[in-house]
């Protein structure tokens, strides 16, 4: 079971790698994407949180 994860993890990091070498301005899209939709689970507790107060 270990050895399937180190398998998955290399094979992710190089697919990854591949990614950012080949087309950067896909990767920084994705990246763009990520941060955009962590930003707005952040924005979605904070408004819940103040809700949940008043």
């Amino acid at each position: 079971m270990a050895q399937a994860k180190k398998v998955t993890m290399y094979i992710l990091v190089v697919f990854v790698l591949y990614t950012i070498i080949t087309q950067p301005a896909r990767a920084a899209d994705l990246v763009q994407v990520g941060f955009e939709g962590i930003s707005n689970a952040a924005r979605g507790i904070g408004t819940f949180m103040h809700e949940l107060v008043n």
